[in-house]
């Protein structure tokens, strides 16, 4: 209760310090919201389960190279039990369309490792994740005693402002950053597996690197 309290108060004051007119309030909260609904999901109906259910049409995953998530989960049996997960810091767009949001995850077994997931509201508002990873870790990340939740600074195209990283998509790709272009993602792929994954937020004055995870080759 303490760190949910602390995780609302933060937000309103990032909700305060955005200002933002848009459909949508960029509310960390309403993605914390999502998460604990996408991991109890899959504790009752099972793992690729809630994946499936939860995912964007366009949304990738690593397997390790990128793969198309609806194709790679189709028909794809749940472990008799799934991992479990908690977001430990959300990072959402200006405009309330694009989060990021990464934590800690722990199997049955008793392995530990992290994720990052990308989500996207849909045409009708509701957060749908467009990009899933993580990796195995020998000791979990220390988890901060608070929640946090952040949200990026609106970017009103002047001139001198900086240009997203990674520029536009080609047709059919997912588009790395919010319509309002206040935070961007990157997801590199190396040829021997390995990774690099990446989110960025607009601050006022520059892009900012939030997340920068590296996976190496053959995990």
């Amino acid at each position: 209760m303490k760190a949910r309290c602390a995780f609302l108060a933060l937000t309103f004051l990032a909700l305060a310090g955005a200002r933002p007119p848009m459909r949508y309030q960029p509310d960390p909260s309403s993605v914390f919201a999502a998460e604990l609904a996408f991991n109890r999901l899959a504790q009752q109906k099972g793992q690729w389960t809630a994946f499936r259910e939860t995912a964007a049409d366009e949304a990738v995953m690593f397997t390790p190279q990128r793969v198309l998530a609806k194709q790679w989960l189709k028909g794809r049996a749940d472990p008799p039990t799934s991992v479990s997960w908690t977001p430990s810091t959300i990072i959402v767009s200006c405009d309330g369309n694009l989060a990021a949001s990464t934590g800690n995850w722990k199997r049955p077994d008793g392995s530990v490792g992290y994720f990052t997931t990308i989500w996207r509201r849909d045409k009708k508002g509701e957060w749908k994740w467009i990009m899933d990873h993580g990796d195995t870790l020998a000791v979990a990340r220390e988890a901060p005693e608070f929640l946090t939740g952040k949200v990026a600074t609106c970017k009103r195209n002047r001139d001198g402002e900086g240009s997203p990283p990674g520029g536009k998509p080609d047709k059919g790709e997912t588009p790395p950053m919010s319509g309002d272009d206040s935070l961007t993602w990157s997801a590199d792929v190396a040829t021997d597996g390995s990774r690099r994954v990446t989110v960025r937020m607009w601050n006022g004055a520059d892009y900012e690197t939030v997340i920068d995870d590296k996976v190496a080759a053959g995990r």
